[in-house]
């Protein structure tokens, strides 16, 4: 599909969708409970692949007003019955213990799925196959199945390349395994969460030091609120707080998931937000303001899109206490930012860093490379169809403001949703109307994107399927 985005002003209140991190964590959490409500979920094609993985592994998830809609209901290949916006998601869980699944595993596109799901696949004692679509089946995995082999586990790569499709044979009974943490950091988090109900639990070691650690941060908040005990340490075993500078984890076995009343309720999402933020800073109009909902602290380090943007010179106050972020249209200055902990928001800081004075230098952004797509070549090429100026390195990509002449063009959206709606951003200022080809995938995160920023005032028009 393509959306044709026209020069606009922007102004009004809107709301931050729910967090795609913690729904993906909460659902799978919930499938390792022997049932759980999980509220103010983000339904989207990721998280709906998580729940489908959890339905294959004994599970059951559905819609909490409509005991009918749900996905063990429904033939694998079908999309599941979950309406989109439904409030409430109630999961009948496999109690730590995933039967065989009777199909292969569908990821479609969500790499939170697969490898969270690799992890799970792992406890039950059969064989498991994953697979994804073309993106997915290009993104490395071979570390988690190195983990999971040094565990014990038969985890292999059917083109022995370390790609999907995987196959799985469990059971995992736990143990001490040693892994990169400058991949991904979902790596970690899949390991955490299957070894909390292995019977010898797990302790996970590092190689090289974490990336993204904000992210496993997300891991031990929601992990604590179902219950579950996962302490990182320093290189002598002490336990520290927080991942980031952890040398390992370790978990105890024989843990069950079982949130505090029963149910968990999911935050706003910070990388979301961030294309809200980024819109008001550049496109507001003259005395008027944009104003983000649902933006209540947590453990997410995309909250730092909120930093970044005042040390461009964006007029931002966030109450915190409320939930609210109001942001103003300001001029911007191009600074540097390490992406170390925070990838999500290279896309954002490139669209912002296109409007600002002077250079926006994006550090420590090789990782970044290893998403739905290269989102560090793409941002750079994609904004250059629009008039920006950018230099690429392996690990920094600088986008030159005083340069760059943002224009109209049409744009490659690369089947990735942050990239889509980074270039949208950008759009809003661009002279011209700017047409996104593939906008149709911000439903793997934000599936009112479009919706979102009309309703704020912004030109936008699709032209329907290709």
């Amino acid at each position: 599909m393509d959306v044709h985005v026209t020069t606009s002003t922007v102004r009004g209140t809107t709301r931050a969708p729910p967090s795609k991190s913690y729904t993906h964590r909460a659902l799978l959490a919930a499938g390792y409970s022997d049932g759980a409500t999980v509220r103010s979920p983000l339904v989207s094609a990721d998280t709906r692949a998580t729940a489908r993985a959890v339905s294959a592994f004994g599970g059951r998830v559905s819609a909490d007003d409509d005991d009918t809609a749900a996905i063990s209901d429904v033939d694998a290949a079908d999309e599941p019955a979950i309406p989109d916006g439904a409030e409430t998601l109630a999961v009948d869980g496999f109690g730590g213990r995933p039967v065989v699944p009777a199909d292969v595993i569908d990821c479609a596109n969500s790499g939170t799925t697969m490898r969270l799901v690799t992890a799970a696949a792992a406890l039950a004692d059969g064989t498991t196959v994953l697979t994804g679509d073309g993106s997915l089946r290009s993104r490395p995995q071979g570390p988690l199945l190195d983990a999971l082999a040094e565990l014990g586990v038969r985890a292999e790569s059917t083109r022995n390349n370390g790609l999907a499709p995987l196959v799985v044979t469990g059971p995992l009974a736990g143990g001490d395994v040693a892994i990169p943490g400058d991949v991904s950091s979902q790596y970690v988090t899949a390991l955490l969460m299957a070894g909390a109900v292995t019977d010898e639990g797990v302790e996970v070691g590092l190689t090289t030091p974490l990336k993204s650690a904000p992210y496993v941060d997300i891991t031990l908040e929601l992990l604590d609120e179902f219950g579950i005990e996962a302490t990182p340490v320093d290189d002598g075993g002490d336990p520290i707080d927080g991942a980031a500078g952890a040398a390992g984890f370790v978990v105890p076995g024989g843990q069950s998931y079982e949130p505090a009343g029963g149910s968990y309720a999911v935050p706003g999402d910070f990388s979301s937000i961030s294309y809200l933020l980024a819109a008001g800073a550049i496109a507001a109009g003259d005395d008027e303001s944009v104003q983000i909902e649902g933006a209540r602290p947590s453990a997410q380090g995309d909250a730092a899109i909120v930093d970044i943007a005042e040390r461009m010179g964006a007029a931002v106050d966030w109450d915190s206490d409320a939930g609210e972020i109001t942001v103003e249209r300001s001029s911007l200055s191009g600074v540097t930012v390490d992406v170390g902990d925070t990838p999500d928001l290279l896309p954002t800081i490139a669209a912002l860093g296109a409007v600002a004075d002077g250079d926006t230098r994006i550090e420590n952004c090789e990782h970044v490379r290893y998403k739905e797509t290269d989102r560090v070549s793409a941002m750079a090429e994609e904004l250059a169809k629009m008039g920006a100026e950018t230099t690429e390195e392996p690990d920094v990509l600088t986008v030159h403001g005083d340069e760059s002449d943002l224009r109209g063009a049409t744009v490659d959206g690369r089947a990735d949703h942050r990239i889509v709606m980074a270039l949208a951003v950008a759009a809003l200022v661009a002279e011209g109307t700017t047409t996104i080809r593939g906008a149709e995938h911000v439903d793997v995160s934000f599936p009112d994107f479009f919706e979102t920023v009309a309703d704020l005032g912004a030109d936008v028009e699709r032209a329907g399927d290709d």
